[in-house]
């Protein structure tokens, strides 16, 4: 577990560096002192049941969710079943399917990105739909310092288009985010 975990993080330094020159940054922003040279990482093993889902009346293997971090990379065992809105303010909501490449990372881009980005890069909603087949993933969430200030980068805002989010801690807008979806089960003061 530790080798997946020491790969999957280079793997996620990697795609952070290509994020940094999509924003017209150097591609070694994120590695500044404070940034990532700490982050907050870890893996998450998804097991999902041979059921079938049925939309339409509420039954998901996952409902639909954006990860609340930066990045999630996400390998499969190459069952179908996860889809993703690309435009996730419409409606209705259109749903793709994400084709499993053996090999290959799928990318998720989180919450947290799409703050820092401004909107320039939009997290990305995503469900898991059952087919009746047994399926397995492997999670691995990459997201920086928790100490680290998430503000609009200067290059994704302007006078026409300013700051949309305040500027947040990574920690504490994790810990916003859990606090939210587990309303009534943990507290911000514990």
């Amino acid at each position: 577990m530790e080798k997946y975990y020491q790969h999957a993080l280079s793997v996620g330094r990697r795609v952070i560096r290509l994020i940094a020159q999509a924003l017209n940054l150097d591609a070694t922003f994120f590695e500044k002192p404070g940034l990532m040279d700490a982050p907050m990482a870890y893996i998450r093993l998804l097991h999902y049941s041979g059921e079938v889902s049925n939309p339409e009346v509420g039954i998901f293997g996952a409902g639909a969710h954006s990860d609340y971090g930066m990045i999630t990379l996400l390998s499969t065992d190459g069952v179908p079943g996860l889809q993703i809105c690309k435009r996730k303010d419409e409606i209705p909501q259109v749903w793709e399917e994400v084709q499993p490449v053996k090999g290959a990372y799928i990318v998720n881009l989180g919450d947290m990105l799409e703050r820092w980005s401004n909107g320039v890069f939009r997290s990305t909603l995503h469900r898991v739909i059952l087919e009746g087949k047994e399926r397995y993933s492997v999670a691995f969430f990459l997201d920086p310092n928790f100490d680290c200030l998430v503000e609009c980068l200067p290059k994704c805002c302007s006078k026409e288009n300013p700051a949309k989010y305040a500027p947040i801690t990574s920690g504490y807008h994790l810990l916003e985010r859990y606090s939210q979806s587990y309303k009534g089960i943990i507290s911000m003061s514990t």
